[in-house]
């Protein structure tokens, strides 16, 4: 072969190559732009942040304990060194903490994420009312990257403190944002429980696989690590979110409906049933996951690797739950209310046979129960606040998925510090009996949703619900349409007259009736 041939060869294949790449990455973009493409890749962010953000909180779980130990006890040998020393009694390195408290301290931090989060939810779902559901999902993103960051290279309890109450912050505008945007983007029933299924999906694995994670890699690799792995995946779904959404760019806000305010939703009779389900669902949960390790290691001398994969295999019935769910609900609509009741009622039962499990093997079967009969709930009224929304409010999902973040933060609040204190009071068996109690005592309350779930979009709310006039942009729209619909009809119906006249006129024209009744002119 020529030697001036050879670089033609060569430049020749890059050329083929550069154009292969081009075009592949020019379908991929177009791609991007299709509707059903992009909603799938809205779906995966959402499901990785709504991921992160349980496993940041349910990895520290393994960790803090033993790692406020080990600064207590470095503490304690600076003080003893100084105590033995020359230096005055100046120089004494103080703990940052009261050795006393360490308990109480632990719960607070724990329940320092579920209060700030509590406390900006009001805000952050008006804020995502006003600017739209991308750029608060990527300030939370933000936010919960700095948070676990902070998490990483921590040396003292303030510091954690911070950062546990920083990832709070986020999760207000994370979470609710996210799962507005699903709402948001799936508007047809069955897809919107679908898309939400796999959602709470995601949310059900970061929480269960979160504390082995956190304790295999704490033991082996150290306390930086977990924190800097899920860094680096809050990293890279932010980068994701620039590239898809381009949240800065997306100017489509500007053109929608204005939100109902949180305080209106709050007082809606149908919303508040739904929001005190998902408190009273997640109480259960919330307050045994403090508790039950230290009642484990106490009646049935568990050791430490049962105490750590305790909720673990509660991940597959809850999945299998949000699966039901779905299948029903695209099957059989009407009756999402039902589904959560007997979820509640799962729960109840689930709750009141712990206390009397004698083993590890005995104890995963109502861990079970519980997880499978949140799913139902969950699965079942996250949908349906999007549809209270659609019918009695504007069609706009920021404050009322923070009614439901709210609903959740409340639960795991008061858990780490007032479920210990119930049970160093009454007792563990009656902390579960009254959480099983309360939940099959509410689930009567969700009959008040059965109009809802049976109404469809040809109805008109004001027939079913309480409303005396159209509030919602839904109901305003229906009414134009109708309005429209009836004028067409009249118009229609007096254009067909008047052709029946002329038709009429014209055929005692031809047939020389009446003929005098005719200007010829």
């Amino acid at each position: 072969m020529d030697s001036e041939e050879k670089p033609k060869l060569a430049k020749s294949a890059v050329e083929k190559l550069s154009d292969a790449v081009g075009e592949k990455t020019k379908q991929l973009g177009t791609a991007m732009k299709e509707v059903h493409h992009q909603r799938r890749l809205i779906l995966f962010i959402v499901c990785v942040a709504l991921f992160l953000d349980n496993m940041l909180y349910m990895v520290i779980v393994p960790i803090i304990p033993d790692y406020i130990l080990s600064m207590r006890l470095h503490d304690e040998a600076h003080r003893h060194i100084n105590t033995s020393s020359s230096y005055s009694n100046k120089s004494i390195i103080k703990p940052s903490y009261p050795v006393e408290n360490e308990d109480m301290k632990i719960g607070v931090l724990f329940a320092s994420k579920a209060i700030l989060q509590l406390l900006v939810n009001p805000l952050s779902g008006t804020f995502i009312d006003r600017v739209g559901y991308d750029i608060p999902l990527f300030i939370g993103l933000v936010v919960m990257f700095l948070s676990t960051v902070i998490f990483a290279f921590a040396e003292n309890y303030a510091t954690l403190f911070v950062a546990r109450s920083l990832q709070g912050l986020g999760s207000a505008f994370a979470d609710t944002s996210g799962i507005a945007m699903i709402a948001d983007k799936y508007t047809e029933e069955a897809e919107r429980s679908r898309a939400l299924g796999i959602a709470l999906a995601f949310i059900s694995f970061g929480s269960l696989v979160a504390p082995p994670f956190g304790g295999i890699l704490y033991q082996f690799v150290g306390k930086e690590m977990p924190f800097l792995v899920l860094a680096s995946i809050s990293l890279l779904d932010g980068i994701l979110l620039l590239i898809v959404i381009k949240p800065f760019a997306n100017r489509t806000r500007e053109n929608m409906p204005v939100g109902t305010p949180i305080h209106r939703l709050m007082i809606d009779p149908y919303i508040a049933v739904v929001a005190g389900a998902l408190t009273t669902c997640n109480i259960p949960l919330a307050f045994l996951e403090p508790t039950i390790a230290n009642w484990m290691k106490t009646t049935m001398g568990a050791s430490e690797w049962q105490m750590g994969l305790t909720w673990l295999p509660a991940f597959f019935p809850h999945v299998l739950g949000v699966y039901l769910t779905v299948k029903l609900a695209s099957s059989y609509p009407h009756y999402q209310w039902f589904y959560g009741a007997i979820g509640m009622v799962i729960i109840g039962a689930s709750s009141c046979t712990v206390p009397a499990c004698k083993n590890f093997g005995e104890l995963i079967v109502p861990l079970c129960g519980i997880c499978f009969g949140i799913a139902l709930v969950d699965t079942a009224l996250l949908p349906t606040l999007a549809l209270l929304v659609d019918l009695r409010h504007v069609s706009v999902y920021g404050s009322v998925y923070a009614i439901a973040d709210i609903s959740y933060s409340v639960a795991y609040a008061l858990g780490p510090i007032v479920a210990s204190q119930i049970v160093h009071t009454t007792g563990f068996t009656q902390l579960n009996l009254g959480m099983g109690l309360a939940n099959v005592l509410y689930a009567p309350a969700l009959l008040l949703l059965r109009n809802v779930c049976q109404m469809k979009p040809s109805h008109s709310e004001r027939n079913i619900l309480l409303d005396e006039e159209p509030k919602g942009l839904y109901d305003t729209i229906k009414m134009e349409e109708r309005k429209a619909k009836s004028h067409r009809g009249k118009s229609e119906a007096q254009g067909n007259s008047m052709d029946n006249y002329h038709e009429g006129q014209a055929g005692k024209y031809m047939s020389g009736e009446d003929s005098s009744d005719y200007d010829y002119s």
